[in-house]
């Protein structure tokens, strides 16, 4: 795997990104909560309760978030590979576990608790079905990252 320069990682980034939403898009669909979440960030950003929030923006929202994911991925699996040394699939395997638990962990801190109008006995499927979506835009993420670094 080539270490990537910070342009590259910056032109890599939102199209991995943007891969990995589309490739989680199938899986949100198939769980009960699963396409709750982009409904929860809009919720949250014009104050509407989770069911009634904008359609389009819930879509904006979740492609600029997984844009911007793909970005901190690619620069979490630069910065592993550069501060420990680590191999390539040490590095990829370190970076995933740490994007798994930043975007579970931001979404179930951050605006699943300001989303108005949810039931609390929601908020558990919700959690898990976002889990499960960010698992899939993790792995894809990975492979992505790693046919495109491969040399």
């Amino acid at each position: 795997m080539t270490t990537l320069s910070l342009l590259a990682g910056l032109a890599l980034g939102p199209v991995v990104g943007l891969a990995a939403t589309l490739a989680m898009d199938p899986v949100m669909a198939r769980l009960p909560e699963g396409t709750t979440a982009p409904k929860v960030a809009a919720g949250v950003l014009t104050d509407t309760p989770v069911d009634d929030a904008p359609e389009r923006l819930a879509t904006w929202v979740h492609y600029v978030a997984g844009a911007g994911s793909g970005l901190l991925f690619v620069g979490l699996v630069s910065a592993i590979q550069a501060a420990l040394g680590l191999g390539v699939g040490v590095a990829l395997a370190v970076a995933g576990v740490a994007q798994f638990a930043l975007m579970v962990g931001f979404f179930a801190l951050v605006p699943l608790p300001r989303a108005p109008g949810l039931p609390r006995q929601r908020l558990g499927p919700i959690r898990r079905d976002w889990a499960a979506s960010a698992a899939a835009y993790v792995l894809v993420a990975a492979v992505a990252v790693g046919v495109a670094t491969a040399v």
